[in-house]
């Protein structure tokens, strides 16, 4: 399975073949999930702001936003945050 994370950057994530064909997403689904999974993943671990990781995702804002609300993943954003969207 091949990530493409950035235009000018990849990933190679070797699955084995067993545990690929275990994996219960319809195969052509399997890249673009596994791209959520990761994002998802990364940002719950505050390792990947939200806005790369809507980015690695491949999804809009507000897509990204309701995939972490269904998660229940709490969201990184501080007083510093909140100053500067409203400014």
């Amino acid at each position: 399975v091949r990530l493409t994370i950035v235009p000018w950057m990849s990933v190679t994530v070797e699955i084995p073949a067993d545990v690929a064909a275990s994996i219960r997403v319809p195969p052509g689904e399997l890249d673009e999930r596994l791209r959520l999974e990761l994002a998802v993943a990364l940002y719950r671990q505050g390792l990947l702001a939200s806005g790369k990781a809507c980015a690695l995702a491949g999804q809009t804002r507000w897509e990204w936003e309701e995939v972490l609300g269904r998660r229940g993943v709490v969201r990184h954003y501080t007083d510093a945050d909140l100053t500067e969207d409203l400014a």
